[in-house]
């Protein structure tokens, strides 16, 4: 599939209903069992009209941990790479299209605006790429501030922990805010790096710095009653084992 094909797919169709019903009924299960997938602050995401959802990015399975924790269908950029490869179709019709990383792709951007202004909601990272480090983001960009100006469309602030230690398993959370309206401000750079800069973003790392915070608490509880003590001795025993005798030959 082409980059063509892909947005022409996106603009046209959107997702396709039924199969995002079948793989959201499957997937859920195995991602409250697996990931253990927690989610707040879901009524905060409008329930009609455009909408972006702006999160911070840990792994390539935050678009569909995301789509998971909301009940309506999200459409979402993903690389170029992925649209070579055989899943394609299937990422199209899952509501991904093409984008160009590290540049300003002006095809992206326009499928995006299409989604919006056709009331569907649009999942954008204004880390631009995955941050691994689980305890730090990356600064955001103002890609999703011009658009929502632009398409006067609100965004939801949020957050999700977790992903970046998949496919092990995990306890994922996922946290959304209340909405940030656009509507007063001017279409210019300034006023998008303003929007994301000093009113999405810091929601972000509220709520990214709650779950992370949560997540210690529930570590500093199962070690004050002595839950995990087991494994401490076990490396302790390991790093105080015996050397190995230095005439025994390991074997190759």
């Amino acid at each position: 599939m082409t980059d063509e094909d892909g947005h022409r797919f996106a603009r046209e169709r959107g997702t396709s209903r039924a199969l995002y019903e079948v793989i959201r009924y499957l997937l859920l299960p195995i991602a409250k069992v697996w990931c253990r997938l927690s989610v707040e602050g879901a009524e905060h995401v409008p329930r009609e009209g455009g909408v972006i959802v702006a999160p911070n990015h840990k792994s390539v399975c935050d678009p569909f941990l995301i789509g998971l924790a909301m009940k309506r269908h999200v459409h979402f950029m993903a690389k170029t790479e992925l649209f070579r490869s055989r899943g394609a179709r299937l990422l199209s019709r899952l509501g991904a299209f093409p984008v160009e990383r590290g540049i300003a792709d002006p095809e992206a951007l326009e499928t995006a605006r299409i989604h919006l202004e056709r009331g569907r909601v649009v999942a954008m990272f204004p880390e631009g790429t995955r941050q691994p480090d689980p305890d730090r983001l990356r600064t955001p960009r103002r890609g999703a501030g011009r658009l929502a100006i632009e398409t006067r469309a609100p965004i939801v602030p949020c957050a999700i922990t977790g992903t970046e230690r998949l496919p092990r398993p995990v306890r994922v959370r996922v946290a959304f805010a209340e909405p940030v309206s656009p509507a007063r401000l001017e279409a210019t750079p300034q006023a998008a790096a303003a929007l994301i800069e000093e009113h999405v973003w810091p929601e972000v790392e509220r709520e990214f710095r709650r779950l992370r915070a949560r997540r210690g608490l529930i570590a500093a509880g199962f070690a004050a009653v002595g839950i995990g003590g087991g494994v401490a001795y076990e490396a302790q025993r390991r790093h105080h084992r015996k050397p190995r005798r230095p005439w025994r030959r390991t074997r190759r």
